[in-house]
């Protein structure tokens, strides 16, 4: 299908699922960002899910230019789309085309787009490193220039891209992160590099409970108490919270 009538098509669909008496209430939950055609998750991934099905084994520069069109769309739902067709189809992406899933980070970027660009960034990364495991070729190496980025929203994606990973976990890279971005003040910085420690702490509590102990007074306290919610029988409880801006 021609990415024109595919980009066309996919406009159709979420059109026909409008529900503008949805969308106050969806664009007040994203604080009045982006504006909203009311359609929910569930029926736009019903609906889009044969188009999208129809892009397999299609070329990544094909996949990437789609999903930049449906972003120039005003609707938050073309976005969502966009990160569907990407996230089904992520096998299809290299390395070599983090630098595009990185520009859309940046464009229109809110926790919303962001985490779910950050899935898709950490399964190409997973499988390309899966793949090149024998040529120890370090596929991260993208997240390494890209912690150092001024936009806190590619910083964001660092410290997340590892989710689910596991045994998997380039540990050495995530505490390392986590060090790195730990005296940032923003918000969604810290509160990424709780999340992080936590979900690896559901594969090696250890290593966490170890570096938490190391890294205590250097961690924001939103960041400690995040990484440390399910280690209470390891003996680490929540850091009292001083006053409103040591989060």
């Amino acid at each position: 299908m021609p990415l024109d009538s595919a980009f066309t098509c996919f406009q159709q669909q979420l059109s026909k699922l409008a529900q503008p008496q949805k969308a106050p209430a969806m664009a007040a939950y994203m604080q009045h960002h982006f504006a909203f055609l009311g359609v929910a998750a569930p029926a736009r991934r019903q609906a889009c899910k044969p188009l999208i099905k129809a892009f397999k084994g299609c070329t990544a520069a094909r996949l990437l230019s789609l999903a930049e069109q449906l972003w120039t769309l005003p609707e938050r739902e073309y976005q969502y789309l966009a990160i569907d067709l990407l996230a089904q189809h992520y096998r299809q992406l290299s390395v070599q085309d983090i630098p595009q899933l990185l520009q859309l980070v940046q464009n229109k970027s809110w926790w919303d787009s962001v985490d779910a660009l950050a899935g898709v960034i950490g399964d190409v990364l997973f499988a390309q490193r899966s793949m090149q495991m024998s040529a120890q070729a370090d596929c991260q190496s993208c997240m390494d220039a890209a912690l150092q980025h001024p936009n806190f929203w590619l910083r964001r994606v660092t410290i997340l891209h590892q989710l689910g990973w596991r045994e998997a976990t380039d540990v050495t890279r995530l505490f390392t992160y986590a060090k790195m971005l730990a005296p940032e003040k923003e918000f969604f910085i810290r509160k990424a590099i709780g999340w992080a420690l936590r979900d690896y702490a559901r594969h090696d509590s250890e290593a966490v409970r170890g570096f938490l102990v190391a890294e205590r007074t250097h961690l924001s306290g939103l960041s400690y108490r995040e990484a440390s919610k399910h280690l209470p029988e390891l003996g680490i409880s929540t850091r009292p919270r001083l006053n409103v801006c040591s989060a």
